[in-house]
């Protein structure tokens, strides 16, 4: 394993000991409740740099640790005062101290000036736009297309008020089974994709005794057979491309 692949492993071990391992539920609603006068808050954000300085053992950079520290305070600070906690803020927050992380490799590495010339070759490589398209297209396109062809059998069954499920779960349901089938396509896995169309036919057809299940099974399965379906065809098509 080459040197730089070595410091971004320790850059990020670090983070999570620091975000996740040493952190616990307790002393975040500490930090939340207290925010500025959070004892634990400057504790954790010290805490951020001297792991990351001990972690990847180069005793002259100590700046370095310096910056992680400060970021990481400040970091989480605008996170403490948002309106609450949710996932959002969370995914921001986690995007945030993983940028500084990546300017803090660039750095060290000595790897800023191939920022750009990297971003330009993965907007020129063939492979790469296919990857990117085809992933964009099968979560977002194909799961418009599949709501606006289903739509009507949707309205049947919320008219009879058969239809109980979570709210957009469908939706979310739908774009992890197609990511995980284009994947496996890509992959060469086929035998993965039966193994997944088998777990959600056990979990739909578990309640077909109940009440109006018939037609929301029904309508389910219309829905993952479309799914399915489109994602195998692109996923077809980007191999073509791809190999």
């Amino acid at each position: 394993m080459n040197p730089e692949t070595v410091l971004a492993l320790q850059l990020l071990l670090a983070h999570i000991l620091t975000d996740f391992v040493l952190q616990t539920q307790g002393l975040v609603l500490q930090k939340r409740e207290r925010k500025l006068r959070s004892w634990f808050l400057y504790v954790h954000a010290l805490l951020a740099g001297v792991l990351t300085y001990l972690i990847v053992q180069d005793w002259n950079m100590w700046a370095i640790p310096i910056i992680i520290s400060v970021t990481h305070f400040f970091i989480d600070l605008w996170k403490l005062y948002q309106k609450d906690d949710s996932l959002k803020y969370f995914l921001l927050d986690q995007l945030l101290h993983l940028l500084v992380l990546l300017v803090v490799w660039l750095y060290l590495t000595e790897n800023c000036e191939e920022v750009f010339p990297f971003l330009a070759s993965v907007f020129t490589s063939k492979k790469a736009l296919a990857l990117i398209t085809g992933y964009l297209v099968v979560i977002f396109p194909v799961g418009f297309i599949i709501g606006k062809a289903t739509q009507r059998w949707q309205d049947e069954i919320a008219r009879e008020g058969e239809l109980t499920s979570l709210k957009k779960a469908g939706r979310y349901i739908g774009i992890f089974e197609r990511i995980l089938v284009l994947t496996f396509i890509l992959t060469h896995n086929f035998s993965a994709i039966g193994f997944l169309i088998a777990a959600k036919s056990i979990l739909r057809f578990s309640d077909k005794n109940k009440s109006g299940a018939r037609k929301q099974t029904e309508y389910v399965l219309i829905g993952t057979l479309m799914s399915f379906a489109l994602t195998i065809i692109i996923g077809f098509l980007m191999s073509v491309l791809i190999f």
